[in-house]
């Protein structure tokens, strides 16, 4: 059992119909939200996220749909600021690895602020747990569906941080073996993800690398099709 302080109710039904439905004000609510996520990389230093707060948060990633009811998702919470430089030189050491990666445009992605580490009120690592040996809608992709699985469980945690005005970051930069034995993960689990999460100064207006010129988000228009791969959709 989690901590009194680490605690919360479900919320009330309130009036919610008894067929479950929502008003218009309420899907327009969830759509807004939506458009409004942003991978956030900056974050008010020094600030914190109350613990109800947190509650929430994860029962939402944990409401997240999963492949055979599989729940392959693990959450670490790091509140050890040793740890927390340890993950961080880890980040950086890979950040300067895909500069290098980039050949001409490594000093531009340099420039770039990629990760909140340092910064973020709470840092979560999202693991994604040894194989149960689920067979259930896996069995021709059973590596595959368990990573689909825990991506939702971020990304519900992603959309609910959202609606409390809260920022989060996915960090992806890390070598995964190192972190495995820095977080000592027994055999088969694997290190997905570093969440960053805590109050911002400011939502960003449109995804960072939008705003900082690294690329362009395609249209929808451009990646639907229609009975086959590269016919338009009417």
């Amino acid at each position: 059992m989690p901590p009194e302080s680490m605690r919360c109710e479900p919320a009330p039904a309130g009036n919610t119909p008894r067929d479950g439905s929502f008003d218009a004000a309420e899907r327009d609510a969830l759509y807004r939200v939506i458009a409004a996520r942003r991978d956030m990389r900056h974050f008010v230093a020094g600030a914190r996220v109350e613990p109800e707060v947190l509650r929430r948060l994860l029962e939402a990633a944990h409401q997240g749909p999963s492949v055979g009811l599989m729940q392959p998702w693990r959450f670490i919470r790091v509140l050890d600021a040793e740890l927390r430089a340890g993950l961080h030189a880890l980040v950086d050491a890979e950040r300067q690895q895909t500069a290098e990666a980039l050949g001409e445009r490594g000093a531009e992605f340099l420039r770039l602020k990629v990760e909140g580490v340092r910064e973020c009120a709470e840092l979560l690592v999202a693991v994604l747990a040894p194989d149960d040996g689920t067979v259930f809608g896996r069995r021709t992709l059973p590596a595959e569906m368990a990573v689909c699985s825990l991506a939702c469980a971020i990304e519900n945690l992603w959309l609910a941080s959202r609606a409390e005005n809260l920022g989060m970051g996915w960090v992806s930069m890390f070598d995964p073996a190192a972190l495995a034995t820095l977080l000592q993960l027994p055999d088969g689990a694997r290190p997905m993800g570093l969440l960053c999460l805590g109050p911002v100064e400011r939502f960003y207006d449109a995804p960072m690398l939008e705003l900082e010129g690294w690329r362009r988000a395609r249209p929808l228009d451009e990646l639907l099709y229609t009975n086959r791969w590269g016919h338009s959709a009417p």
